[in-house]
């Protein structure tokens, strides 16, 4: 009788369906984790865009208002950093190189695991649409 049990099969696909879905929650709680590094990258890489097109468009690199903008509408708070041929101050010539370089971090938690700080950074060029005398 203990044989005809053990033999038995009855049961086994419930088993199947329980053990799958352990494993599907388990994948879909670790994509929740991680789809925040991806949109904060997203989001740092428009960041930059933005403010290498308003830096095109006026010759300079003092965009603060355009930066103060994105932050508030992303709200990241990214390291700046320029890297321009530069005519006087932060003015840049026509045709001049202009390269920003975001860097900012995220914390990735895991459960009761602790979080993990990922640096995420985002680059842009343009050249200066501005001409000075």
């Amino acid at each position: 009788m203990l044989k005809q049990i053990l033999k038995s099969k009855r049961g086994e696909s419930y088993l199947d369906v329980a053990i799958g879905m352990l494993c599907f929650m388990l994948i879909l709680a670790f994509a929740v984790h991680f789809l925040p590094v991806f949109i904060a990258k997203q989001q740092l890489d428009i960041f930059a865009t933005e403010i290498i097109r308003q830096s095109e468009i006026t010759g300079n690199t003092n965009v603060s208002s355009r930066i103060d903008e994105m932050k508030k509408q992303t709200g990241l708070d990214p390291d700046i950093q320029w890297d321009c041929d530069y005519y006087s101050g932060s003015k840049v010539q026509l045709n001049g190189d202009i390269m920003v370089t975001l860097t900012d971090t995220v914390e990735i938690g895991f459960f009761i695991f602790g979080s993990f700080p990922i640096e995420i950074q985002a680059k842009a060029t343009g050249k200066s649409e501005v001409y000075y005398k």
